[in-house]
């Protein structure tokens, strides 16, 4: 078989790999149409380029794509492509200190190679979109890393915490960290309070991942535990507001980092927000425009009325 031929079928090998974790070696000669043997070849082929191949001998063994010691070059169909491109591009605008210029870098690299048909598609995609999320605070990117290994290997992690009196070292157990699309938090249970804590990335300083392991705890869902502590407890006032409305209609309207909504009878469903100015909350709520009841606490119903008297002056 020619250079060209063995090529082809290198990377069509590889592609294979690539689709499902695990091959036999006759499953592969069968797709490949070629023999065993051949196989094989082109499994060394593949090692020779740096792609870790693992083989398992005896029944049902076979090769899989392993991890290596660093990253070999990627097969990408054209669905695939498009989608890294289109997540590429908006990653340039995150809110990882540094990726947004490592995005870029890959998306250059992978628009020199993507046939111009999936570049075209690419940017059909970009010309028809615009976001209206404002930029988020940038996180370091090491600090990421260092946190998502803590959860990872369940040690603890110490850093340095603004607080009312100050900033203290805290020592906590990582479980998760959450986006919210504008900000990153972290919950884990705060071993010097004895609780569950959340902590905004951005404040954090100085953190490192000590040697410490300690046994996972039977935790909350991080993104509930998350969602409650971002919309309720920073805030004076916390409002139950009944909307006529379905949950899904409302979550439309009310981004999770404002408010939390729960389901309801009747197909309506239950605003839960928190708010420092009742005034102000019973104008989100009015232009919700949907029918609403006020269940808690009353004095959001006595700010409607008052915005209800003067929009009435307004309009007389």
């Amino acid at each position: 078989m020619s250079v060209e031929g063995t090529t082809e079928r290198v990377l069509r090998l590889l592609a294979l790999l690539q689709r499902r974790s695990s091959w036999t070696s006759a499953a592969l000669a069968a797709e490949l149409g070629v023999t065993d043997r051949s196989v094989r070849r082109d499994v060394e082929r593949l090692r020779a380029l740096g792609y870790p191949v693992h083989a398992t001998a005896g029944v049902g063994g076979g090769y899989r794509l392993g991890a290596g010691t660093r990253l070999p070059p990627l097969l990408l169909d054209d669905e695939e492509a498009i989608a890294t491109a289109v997540s590429l591009r908006m990653a340039s605008g995150g809110t990882v200190a540094g990726a947004g210029e490592a995005a870029l870098r890959a998306l250059a690299k992978l628009d020199q190679v993507m046939p111009p048909r999936l570049r075209a598609e690419v940017r059909a995609v970009h010309g028809a979109t615009e976001t209206l999320v404002g930029p988020g605070v940038q996180i370091d990117a090491e600090l990421l890393v260092t946190l998502a290994r803590a959860c990872r290997d369940a040690v603890r992690v110490r850093f340095r915490y603004p607080g009312r009196d100050g900033e203290r070292e805290r020592t906590v157990e990582p479980v998760r960290m959450v986006a919210t699309g504008r900000r990153w938090y972290l919950m884990a249970w705060d071993a010097d309070r004895d609780g569950w804590r959340t902590f905004r990335l951005d404040r954090m300083r100085e953190a490192v991942a000590t040697t410490w392991r300690f046994r996972p705890r039977e935790h909350p869902d991080p993104v509930a535990y998350v969602q409650r502590a971002v919309t309720e407890a920073p805030y004076r006032h916390l409002a139950r507001i009944r909307v006529h409305a379905t949950a899904d209609e409302v979550r439309e309207l009310v981004p999770p980092q404002v408010g939390r909504v729960e389901d309801d009878r009747d197909g309506r469903c239950v605003l839960v927000v928190g708010a420092a100015d009742l005034d102000a909350l019973a104008v989100h709520v009015a232009r919700l425009d949907f029918e609403t009841e006020v269940l808690e606490p009353p004095e959001l119903r006595e700010a409607a009325a008052r915005l209800a008297r003067r929009l009435a002056a307004l309009a007389g």
